[in-house]
């Protein structure tokens, strides 16, 4: 791991130190005492559901493209994207190209075709959160006491995702978008990188056609609404379940509802790109609001760190153990060790230099 996410990772850490320190260590441990093992337990069994359910949903867009894989064949790899995830600061999002190149490396499709199914697998993780995102800030601004300005960040957020994926789907059904993304992709090429630069523009060419190509089929298939759609819902209701398992084992006395809008803007919180995996800040938001929902602070406090510890660790540090099995290359692409960080700044400054002497040649 990077000394960048080591970092990030510590920093989080102390952010949730700093935040159980002050509801009072002593008061969660006390509430820990007598949480209920079994309702905890049904918890993490949810959770793993929920790794399948994910899996069943990538599968499912996976045959759609023709590639016929077996669930045991594509869990270790969502596992794996799952960890990429939770360690670098890119909420649900930062494991996606880990993904495709397993996938691509390992049954030997193009990246353009794994890329287009894991690319389809988040739009429909996106989709049912945007539209439960959405009853949530409207919910929430009339159950929490909320500033003006967090509605207003809130909202702003909401525009960007429902923005991303409006052009997410104009790229992948409008064949002229996808010349322009090529021809702008080469500007940059011809403009950065003088010579030989020929097969990288058809490079970049064949990866746009192919993408598009994949996802223009993906999207015309029934099946996506038939079945993965309807998956994304019950994914996300097993994951409030979850939490609402968890505050059950604490003897909370609060409504499904309130577990439901408290977790769906914490995964909003999580996706802004700042913190590993949205930890800490996730954390804080969780405690805050369970705690102005009429939770005491030591219940909520304890809940969220048995509840992060199901969702958060526990897909990490399998992603984790998994992710040796897939080889050094697949190391590389997370920078999990310092000899491939090294020939990656090798390359990096060959790159730089053969760019500067280009431009000195044009100068000249």
């Amino acid at each position: 791991m990077n000394k960048k996410t080591v970092l990030l990772l510590l920093f989080s850490l102390a952010i949730l130190v700093v935040i159980l320190w002050f509801v009072g260590i002593e008061e969660i441990i006390a509430a820990l005492k007598f949480a209920d093992l079994r309702l905890i337990l049904v918890a993490v069994l949810v959770q793993f559901f929920v790794f399948y359910l994910y899996t069943l949903r990538w599968r499912i867009i996976a045959n759609m493209a023709d590639m016929n894989l077996s669930i045991k064949k594509l869990l270790p790899i969502t596992l794996v994207g799952l960890a990429a995830n939770n360690i670098t600061p890119m909420g649900r999002g930062g494991g996606e190209p880990v993904r495709a190149y397993i996938l691509s490396r390992d049954i030997g499709v193009t990246m353009e075709e794994s890329f287009a199914t894991v690319v389809a697998d988040k739009a429909l993780d996106t989709f049912p959160f945007v539209f439960l995102a959405l009853l949530t800030i409207i919910g929430a601004t009339f159950t929490f006491n909320m500033d003006l300005w967090l509605v207003i960040l809130m909202a702003v957020a909401m525009i960007l995702i429902i923005a991303f994926l409006i052009i997410l789907i104009y790229l992948s059904i409008n064949e002229k978008f996808g010349e322009k993304l090529s021809n702008w992709c080469i500007g940059i090429v011809r403009r950065f990188y003088k010579k030989n630069s020929q097969e990288l523009e058809e490079k970049i060419v064949s990866v746009v056609n192919g993408f598009q190509d994949t996802m223009s089929n993906l999207i015309s298939n029934r099946n996506i609404l038939y079945y993965a759609l309807p998956l994304s819902f019950i994914i996300w209701g097993f994951e409030i379940l979850r939490v609402y398992l968890v505050f059950l084992a604490f003897g909370a006395d609060i409504s499904p509802v309130i577990i439901g809008e408290v977790f769906i803007l914490a995964s909003l919180i999580g996706m802004i790109p700042l913190l590993p995996g949205g930890l800490g800040a996730v954390d804080g938001v969780m405690i805050l609001f369970y705690a102005s929902a009429g939770i005491s602070a030591s219940v909520s406090a304890a809940a969220t760190v048995i509840e992060r510890l199901i969702s958060y660790w526990l897909a990490t540090i399998l992603g984790m153990l998994l992710l040796p099995y897939y080889g050094s290359s697949v190391l590389d692409k997370l920078s999990l060790n310092s000899s491939s960080d090294k020939e990656l700044d090798a390359e990096m400054k060959k790159i730089d230099q053969e760019i500067k002497n280009s431009s000195n040649d044009e100068i000249k």
